[in-house]
């Protein structure tokens, strides 16, 4: 797939996506879907020295403001295959092996803060907005919100956010356990970029297997204590594990292969 709305920028195994539609405020009409999942369903597993992504938004008024609203006026009785398809993509992302960090850099509104909340970690900068207004225009969030949104910030919370329509700014989000981190405006990439370094220096198989392990909590008909049970086994059996606790005997850095 040739990349429209999706800028990327690879540099020390961390690739950082944009979303390239300024002057929509990066609203995410149909084919920036279409870009995001074959993104992380075809062209990413491929990158084998991949240490993390970073999604971000072109310019300084918003991360992704959104969907394309121009494009719910043809949806009818086809409401439902938007949002499936809004889901599958962004649990491509919750899913992701490797690190993914929201660089929320402006406006982050309806789908742009579903998408944030897919996301493994979200860096704020001073001027970022979320929200979820969709019962403004009569619906409700579709791309998972309403889930997520519950599971960081509580019951309570969530449905006051979801049933005012209300924005928070970055502070709020940050007391609420909707963000990781405030930074200065401008600064929301790099914190994102030295997190996902942070992140590399671990056991590259042990982070996956903590990324499933904790999504596991959330999955209908899964016992998340027997799946960590599991993923601990199989992370004991690796070549990481041996180089880790050897280092750490060592009292020296580990050298990490994922194997």
């Amino acid at each position: 797939m040739t990349y429209e709305n999706l800028l990327l920028t690879y540099e020390n195994n961390i690739l950082l996506v944009t979303f390239n539609r300024e002057k929509a405020l990066n609203a995410l009409n149909t084919r920036t879907m279409q870009e995001l999942n074959y993104l992380f369903a075809e062209d990413l597993p491929t990158r084998k020295d991949l240490k993390g992504i970073v999604l971000t938004g072109a310019g300084d008024r918003a991360f992704v403001a959104g969907a394309d609203i121009k494009e719910f006026l043809d949806l009818d009785n086809k409401g439902q295959n938007m949002a499936q398809y809004g889901q599958d993509t962004f649990f491509l992302i919750e899913r992701f092996p490797k690190p993914v960090i929201a660089a929320v850099n402006g406006f982050a509104l309806g789908g742009g803060c579903e998408l944030a909340m897919a996301c493994h970690l979200r860096v704020a900068g001073e001027k970022a907005r979320f929200g979820q207004p969709e019962v403004n225009l009569g619906i409700i969030p579709g791309y998972g919100g309403t889930q997520r949104l519950t599971q960081l910030i509580g019951k309570s919370k969530a449905l006051e956010f979801c049933m005012t329509a209300d924005m928070i700014d970055a502070p709020e989000a940050y007391r609420l356990g909707l963000v990781n981190y405030v930074v200065p405006a401008g600064e929301e990439v790099n914190r994102a970029k030295s997190l996902i370094e942070k992140i590399g220096t671990k056991g590259p198989i042990a982070i996956a297997k903590v990324i499933e392990s904790i999504n596991a909590y959330f999955e209908d008909g899964v016992d998340g204590f027997a799946y960590e049970i599991k993923a601990f086994g199989e992370t004991t059996n690796t070549a990481d594990f041996r180089e880790g606790a050897s280092a750490f005997v060592e009292k020296r850095a580990a050298e990490f292969k994922g194997e």
